[in-house]
């Protein structure tokens, strides 16, 4: 239920389908039915792959742009990439697509009567990553994420078929936090890229600089930075939690397990260092960090439902 993590590269459909394995959450686990199974992977290509798009991480060898029609003297064009990205995912929902992993989506489009929406809205955030790189405030911020994470959420709810206002609010709320969780285990990635999502505002209060973020291992001032901006995801994490228990059976062992992932994440990022250093590698959760916090999650679930 965020944007999703880069992983390794491959030229092959499946190769970006088996990215998932690299996610902070579970993205299609054994537990729930084939059909939803399936129907998830399908949105999971698609995300992945306009993600590599806009991070310039495609396989080599040119075969994604072979795919969308766009001629290799432009295929290391990420603006070109994406307009013809979305030229082929407008196809999904009025003719026959392009590229396999599209051609793969639009049966559960069909069976679902996924809206457009949710699928334009991440193209469009992979756009802006491609000429947005600061960000003033939190609430700029939280914009971008309505764009990059919240899409993800709303189309499991589609695909599951228990979507309504309160539920998708607080999906909303998990998939930003989410998705700030992300931005703070890859601070360092993402200045490599030219990129900064903590709020100026913020870093400002904090007096913390883009030297400071530079820097091998984090000084105080950047400690006490990515402390406050986690204290944040972990407050939108527990305010979306009762979504978890709005909801029953396997179902809600998925959302337990994408909200755990958060929390587990978080407890990766204070911990790293001695306490919130992400400047010395992405700091990432343990297999028994999720477990408890997933049996956390659905105890408080139970309590809730």
């Amino acid at each position: 239920m965020t944007r999703i993590r880069q992983a390794r590269r491959d030229a092959s459909p499946r190769a970006t389908l088996d990215k998932a394995a690299d996610e902070n959450f579970p993205v299609a686990p054994f537990f729930l039915p084939r059909a939803w199974r399936d129907d998830l992977m399908a949105v999971y290509g698609f995300a992945r792959l306009v993600d590599d798009i806009g991070d310039g991480d495609l396989a080599p060898g040119g075969a994604d742009a072979r795919h969308l029609g766009v001629p290799p003297e432009r295929a290391e064009d990420r603006l070109a990439m994406l307009d013809a990205f979305e030229a082929d995912l407008r196809r999904v929902f009025a003719s026959t697509p392009r590229h396999p992993l599209l051609r793969a989506l639009q049966p559960t489009v069909r069976r679902h009567a996924l809206d457009p929406a949710p699928f334009l809205g991440l193209v469009a955030a992979n756009r802006q990553d491609q000429l947005v790189r600061r960000y003033e405030t939190y609430d700029d911020l939280l914009a971008y994420c309505a764009l990059s994470a919240n899409p993800v959420g709303r189309l499991v709810l589609g695909i599951t078929g228990t979507a309504t206002p309160e539920r998708v609010r607080r999906s909303d709320a998990i998939c930003t936090a989410l998705q700030i969780v992300e931005h703070l285990q890859d601070v360092a990635e993402d200045l490599g890229r030219d990129r900064i999502y903590l709020p100026a505002e913020d870093m400002k209060r904090f007096h913390v600089t883009e030297d400071d973020l530079a820097r091998p291992t984090a000084c105080a001032s950047v400690r006490a930075l990515i402390a406050f901006e986690a204290a944040r995801a972990r407050a939108l994490l527990d305010d979306g939690t009762p979504l978890v228990g709005s909801v029953h059976g396997r179902l809600r062992l998925l959302l337990a397990g994408f909200t755990a992932g958060g929390h587990a994440a978080l407890d990766a990022v204070a911990a790293a260092g001695g306490g919130f250093d992400v400047l010395t590698g992405p700091p990432r959760p343990t297999k028994p960090s999720l477990m408890r916090r997933a049996g956390t999650v659905l105890l408080t679930a139970r309590r809730e439902g």
